[in-house]
């Protein structure tokens, strides 16, 4: 009955022991080699981690500012890379669930012609006004289209808040060329606020990306 169970044993660990080590594994996952992890995950010291090279930020839950850098949030993951500038950036078609207060990074937008937003607002085909407080959301929070229009409250630390109508999408998936003012992609939790926005919250627009947290009106 012994020599049974040892030979079992020995029979069900050569059968799934390799399945074991293909096992595809997530942020601080085990990991032997670079195939062991998902995504733009790399294997560091045994761990799953985000590669610094391509500067992604699905661990972390961190992210760059301005018009692009590393995005994250939540189980939005990354769908790809553009190069540009000679540096790579994530690309998302994903934004971090919209809550009571949603988490988001402030940056600044020229919205009128000629300015350095590029093309016409999404929503509309037109150019504003930076004296109205106006935004335009991440790929995933613009949904489409599906915001444009609606007003939202955007709250800074400082305690003040603005109402800004949705008029355009921080394109979080394309960049780097004429119709995005060769800007690189936009993080995936941006809310991109015209002068009036920044104004009304008290706001050094030169600082170019602060925290607020913003929810629908």
């Amino acid at each position: 009955m012994a020599k049974s169970l040892v030979s079992f044993t020995i029979i069900f660990a050569m059968m799934f022991l390799p399945l074991l080590s293909n096992a595809i594994s997530q942020c601080n996952g085990p990991c032997r080699t670079l195939d062991d992890c998902e995504g733009e995950l790399i294997c560091i010291k045994g761990i799953c981690n985000d590669d610094p090279e391509v500067g992604s930020h699905t661990c972390t839950g961190g992210g760059g500012g301005g018009g692009g850098g590393g995005g994250g949030g939540g189980s939005c993951h990354s769908s790809g890379t553009l190069r540009c500038h000679g540096k790579p950036y994530p690309l998302y078609s994903c934004s971090p669930p919209v809550t009571s207060s949603t988490d988001a990074k402030l940056t600044n937008n020229d919205f009128s012609e000629g300015g350095e937003g590029g093309d016409p607002s999404e929503c509309d085909g037109k150019y504003h006004d930076n004296s109205v407080p106006i935004v335009a959301l991440s790929t995933g929070w613009y949904n489409g289209g599906s915001r444009c229009g609606h007003m939202i409250k955007i709250t800074a630390q400082n305690g003040r808040s603005v109402m800004a109508k949705v008029v355009d999408e921080c394109d979080s998936m394309h960049g780097c060329d004429s119709e995005h003012a060769d800007e690189p992609p936009c993080d995936n939790d941006i809310v991109d606020g015209s002068d009036a926005v920044w104004s009304a919250l008290g706001l050094d627009k030169d600082i170019g990306v602060v925290g607020v947290t913003w929810s629908m009106a």
